[in-house]
């Protein structure tokens, strides 16, 4: 084995790719679709391969893309029989959408070309995945509609996914990447880039993890899909704050930035927000493992649940809105207002109505603790046994929460719930209103037996990376110049999130530059 490595290692690549996630596969199925013959293609991941796949493994493989409605899809996915297609709601999402929630939940910091660049190729790369990929779509039933009156009805501008999610997602394109001869190689990490005469990148400095042996792989391009540092608890802590070295870690262990620090010693530019909201983070189960994420249970951890309840903290008070937005657009930042409360903690509070909406995969008995009380100051007292400091605040917290809901109903009688729209369910009348709202799907805190779930902040990955061209993704350097052989996608790409993103863009991000990167690199080996 080790001499087939050394074998490996020593030979001269058309394309070198770091990393073994979705961005880096997808990258790799471009290359090898590009030309022909196909370039000799490398994928080098530090991780051994029970850690294989990156962070797309632990996502529920979800790409957010443009798309003209459901007759649109109905070709492309797997999921609708004939006689279930009448009994779905699904409006187009077009691309003025897609760069309006973009542009809304970032707070117009988003740059703009990255931004066109993603919306613009969205569906044509997930028709491309499909056809060249062999991915499996299918319409997310479970994750992304709601039945009302016996329709399906799909929300928050999100609707693919693949079977078995992230395990799924990853092993279809490995497959696939391998079937067309792509070489995939774990335990191999990349240490520096090698440059020629003119600074052109043609290799990378790797180390053999394990025994710490030092080779040099020659490529004619080398595409970095290595990941953030949100795995690297020390520059968390130095590029995003203190706080953060206390967050978990959701998925690989293996995201610690060593190729940014390797492209920074090149002179590439780093751009993005690598401040304190520079990260998708999220609601995770506090009883989770804190420095990398279950390879069985995957997504699992993530407790989504918040729309339809309340979170409060260990001082017994609410922190957010929970319903000011659609789920999709608010779960990627309210892990970070998890983490800034007192301990880093809170609990998510439903009565049996919102119980009654919380997903199996999230919430089910054997894959989260919870706690049930049949009355509110029951449940506060058990609470102070799993770090509540002040049980009368609390309930004093539902009370308040209910009696503005009460007046909301008298004032508004017919404003019913409705989880799949922003149905303006609220706790604000005239008679009575909070200081902090609840803006939709508002239900009251009644109904027992309640349930208590205990969450912090999970990590997914960070928003600051590396500045590309998002027409061939080559990485930029700080005088705006290219890095001639040297590309770079998926969540080491900086300035296309700020602070928050719209759920399922990171994946579609990532297979949009990786297929610009892979056949750029292609035609490069082709002309060689």
């Amino acid at each position: 084995m080790a001499t087939e490595l050394h074998t490996l290692l020593d030979r001269h690549w058309d394309i070198l790719i770091l990393g073994s996630g979705a961005a880096a596969l997808t990258t790799a199925l471009s290359a090898l679709t590009s030309t022909s013959p196909p370039p000799s293609v490398l994928l080098l991941d530090k991780a051994p391969a029970e850690w294989a796949g990156g962070n797309g493994y632990f996502t529920a493989a979800a790409y957010r893309t443009a798309h003209p409605g459901l007759s649109g899809l109905l070709p492309i996915v797997s999921n609708v029989p004939s006689d279930l297609e009448d009994k779905i709601d699904l409006a187009p999402y077009t691309e003025d959408d897609f760069l309006g929630d973009l542009e809304r939940v970032t707070g117009g910091r988003s740059d703009e070309k990255l931004g066109k660049a993603v919306v613009g190729a969205s569906w044509e790369t997930v028709k491309w995945l499909k056809e060249v990929g062999k991915v499996d779509w299918q319409l997310s039933f479970r994750r992304q509609a709601y039945e009302v009156e016996g329709r399906f009805v799909f929300w928050g501008g999100l609707c693919l996914t693949v079977p078995d999610g992230g395990k799924g997602l990853v092993k279809g394109l490995r497959d696939r990447v391998e079937q067309l001869g792509g070489v995939i190689v774990h335990g191999v990490a990349g240490r520096e880039l090698v440059t020629d005469a003119k600074r052109s990148v043609v290799g990378v400095k790797v180390e053999i993890v394990g025994d710490g042996e030092r080779k040099q792989v020659q490529a004619g391009s080398v595409v970095m899909c290595a990941g953030g540092f949100e795995a690297n608890r020390d520059l968390r802590g130095e590029w995003m704050g203190e706080g953060w070295k206390a967050a978990h870690v959701r998925g690989t262990p293996h995201n610690t930035g060593d190729m940014l620090i390797a492209s920074r010693k090149l002179g590439a530019k780093l751009v993005g927000d690598f401040s304190g909201s520079g990260c998708h983070s999220t609601a995770w189960d506090a009883d989770s493992p804190a420095d990398g994420g279950d390879r069985e249970k995957t997504n699992e951890f993530t407790k989504s649940g918040y729309p339809l309840g309340i979170m409060v903290n260990v001082k017994g008070e609410r922190f957010v809105d929970e319903g000011v937005d659609l789920r999709n657009y608010t779960y990627a930042k309210f892990g970070r207002a998890i983490l800034e409360q007192p301990d880093g903690v809170a609990w998510q509070i439903w009565d049996q109505q919102g119980v009654a909406y919380l997903r199996k995969e999230e919430y089910r008995d054997e894959i989260v603790r919870k706690v049930w009380a049949d009355s509110i100051d029951e449940l506060a007292v058990k609470l102070v046994k799993d770090g509540l400091q002040d049980s009368t605040r609390l309930a004093q917290t539902v009370k308040d929460f209910n009696d503005c809901i009460e007046a909301f109903g008298k004032e508004k009688p017919d404003v019913q719930l409705n989880p799949s729209v922003r149905d303006g369910l609220s706790t604000q009348s005239f008679t009575r209103r909070l200081e902090l709202a609840k803006s939709n799907w508002a239900i009251p805190i009644k109904q027992g037996p309640l349930l208590a779930v205990k969450v912090t902040s999970g990590v997914t990955f960070t928003f600051g990376g590396l500045a590309i061209d998002p027409e061939d993704a080559t990485v930029l350097k700080e005088d705006g110049s290219k890095v001639e052989g040297l590309h770079c996608a998926g969540e080491m790409v900086g300035g296309l999130f700020y602070g928050n993103y719209p759920g399922g863009s990171g994946l579609t991000a990532g297979a949009v530059f990786g297929r610009r990167a892979g056949r750029v690199a292609a035609e490069r080996a082709a002309r060689t």
